[in-house]
């Protein structure tokens, strides 16, 4: 997972990305948001290149984590072409996680090179 976006790096490392953008919202006190970043660590390697993993502290970044009006840690939420397609607030079963996560990314056409279960 790539981490240390800020509010200024993330315009070019999110919103203008050419591939899907996983971003994680979290902080170095949420224990669970811990507990999901492995299976988010799997999800970005079943995807390959077709998929990119960023994390964000949302304790360090108030104002973009205001303005995506984050009120649970963990929330993730799923970016393509500069807006959001899907957003999951709170933590979810790690095979939840991973299925609806796939769901979402396959509805969008974006198909991986394979589906591990």
């Amino acid at each position: 997972m790539q981490s240390g976006i800020s509010e200024q790096t993330f315009r070019d490392e999110v919103l203008e990305s050419s591939t899907p953008v996983l971003v994680h919202f979290w902080a170095p006190w949420c224990s669970v948001c811990r507990l999901i970043e492995p299976s988010l660590n799997q999800l970005l390697a079943d995807w390959g290149g077709q998929l990119k993993l960023i994390g964000i502290n949302a304790d360090e970044n108030l104002r973009l984590a205001s303005s995506y009006r984050i009120a649970t840690l963990p929330t993730v939420i799923l970016f393509q072409g500069g807006r959001v397609l899907h957003r999951l607030d709170s933590y979810q079963k790690r095979d939840e996680l991973r299925l609806v996560l796939q769901e979402i990314l396959i509805l969008k056409n974006k198909q991986p090179q394979s589906l591990p279960h």
